[in-house]
């Protein structure tokens, strides 16, 4: 606990003094169109996470980000730091959940307030060959797709999905060609971002949570599976 309160407190002074030093070049007209966003942090502490999000909160950055919940943490201590900083978070601005890109964590979290997202994740597991599908993960490595003529999901629109099938796929992963990472990594990066334009599209219309429900129902998240080839 008092490790984690005193980077804390580091983390504020450093907050502190990136806001002014930021804000003094806006006024100079330097970096007029972008945008500065502080972090909160307090490890899995109830207290010190919500010091830190009043804090960060009151300094008048354009965004707020919640760090240290995507490095060993667990996905139970995820939800319950989500839970203890969101309501002391300013609601016209953008919350922004730090290294988090699992789709399943990504719905989860939009339900619970969150705007934005980054993570390494999606492209991490295309580089082995897992991608991501509507009923989860699955890995082209393995030989089921070895004559499977078909795309990774069929109501895909990204590159990979419209012009090259599984079996295409398998065989580049197989052959060690960098071309199958790529591919892969296209295909997934587009399914995120298809799921937050869903996700937004339902909020707009009243209906989130019936999609977000469809979603889980049908998303597994256990890991990577081999797939079929049907």
């Amino acid at each position: 606990y008092k490790r984690a309160e005193e980077t804390m407190e580091l983390t504020h002074r450093w907050a502190k003094r990136s806001i002014d030093y930021f804000r003094g070049l806006q006024k100079r007209g330097i970096g007029e169109t972008q945008n500065l966003f502080g972090i909160v942090q307090g490890s899995t502490y109830k207290d010190l996470r919500i010091k830190s999000a009043e804090y960060i909160a009151s300094l008048n950055f354009d965004g707020i980000a919640i760090g240290g919940v995507s490095v060993g943490e667990g996905k139970q201590n995820m939800k319950k730091v989500i839970d203890w900083v969101v309501p002391y978070l300013p609601e016209n601005k953008p919350r922004y959940l730090m290294g988090v890109g699992e789709p399943g964590d990504l719905i989860i979290a939009v339900k619970k307030g969150i705007d934005m997202f980054d993570c390494v994740l999606p492209t991490r597991l295309a580089r082995n060959g897992s991608v991501f599908t509507p009923d989860g993960r699955i890995d082209l490595l393995h030989r089921s797709h070895r004559e499977a003529f078909i795309p990774i999901e069929a109501e895909c629109d990204c590159e990979t999905c419209l012009q090259f099938d599984r079996a295409y796929l398998h065989h580049l992963f197989r052959a060690r060609e960098v071309l199958g990472l790529r591919l892969a990594s296209v295909h997934n990066l587009r399914f995120l971002v298809r799921q937050l334009e869903a996700m937004r599209t339902s909020i707009a219309a009243g209906n989130f949570t019936s999609t977000r429900v469809e979603f889980l129902d049908r998303y597994r998240v256990a890991g990577p599976r081999t797939g079929s080839a049907a």
